[in-house]
């Protein structure tokens, strides 16, 4: 079993999670405290965000928040199923996470290394229906963030992570197709959100995600925009995209 996880770690850090200590100690956030929008939790997720980022408003950290945690939370049972056929138990009641002093979370853990063979409806819903869809809706109630905005923070981060281990040589085909498979089935409109396309320059090849709803991270202290940020023209992301084609691919081990 650990073998199986140590494979998707290979594919970035993303997809590393560990096993967590029993008890659990009180820096890991159960992850199904979060789906209470006034939990002291949720509290301590936000205001972690707010800190590292330097967000000037409760909205845009929440915006921030989601898109983070849709890429790297569940990204695990989203990459076992693309390319295994099989779905890490993501469940909020078996997932928790561990904050950092930066942008996003140092660890992501679960109290069983938990994985079933599964179809596309088991995917979607251990990871939407049970898990990133209501913690979007409490953000939702906490923040008054848009759902619009929560869910396209969802959409982004389930791309990513089916994109992001093409860059590790997942094979593209296998990741494209598992992405097209997963936004047929999803709910909330995701697939409305933004898109992702297959680019090639030279003889390399990549997904990339085109978002159709903004984070708002370009308000925080780092004032940047993401790669894939709506506020650039499309034309614009494509060529940013194409660069990177050119940089030498990251090893997989």
């Amino acid at each position: 079993m650990h073998s199986f996880f140590a494979k998707l770690a290979s594919y970035g850090e993303r997809y590393e999670v560990t096993e967590l200590p029993s008890p659990t100690d009180d820096e890991w956030i159960g992850c199904d405290r979060l789906l209470d929008p006034w939990s002291p939790e949720m509290e301590r997720v936000l205001e972690a965000e707010r800190v590292a980022s330097g967000q000037v408003s409760d909205h845009a950290t929440a915006l921030t928040v989601m898109a983070v945690y849709a890429g790297t939370v569940t990204a695990s049972a989203l990459l076992a199923w693309a390319l295994e056929g099989k779905v890490v138990d993501v469940r909020p009641a078996n997932t928790a996470i561990r904050l950092s002093a930066h942008h996003g979370f140092e660890a992501v853990g679960l109290r069983s290394l938990s994985v079933v063979e599964g179809s596309v409806e088991t995917a979607v819903s251990w990871v939407l229906t049970e898990h990133l869809l209501p913690l979007a809706q409490a953000m939702r109630v906490r923040t008054r963030a848009g759902l619009r905005q929560l869910h396209g923070g969802v959409a982004f981060g389930c791309a990513a992570a089916f994109c992001a281990a093409g860059r590790r040589g997942a094979p593209l085909d296998r990741l494209e197709a598992a992405y097209k498979e997963f936004m047929a089935v999803a709910p909330g409109g995701l697939d409305r959100l933004g898109e992702v396309v297959r680019l090639a320059e030279g003889e390399r090849e990549g997904l990339f995600y085109l978002r159709n709803t903004c984070c708002l991270y370009y308000t925080s202290a780092e004032a940047v925009k993401c790669a894939s940020c709506c506020l650039d023209s499309v034309d614009a992301r494509l060529t940013a995209y194409r660069r990177t084609l050119t940089t030498p691919p990251v090893a997989h081990h």
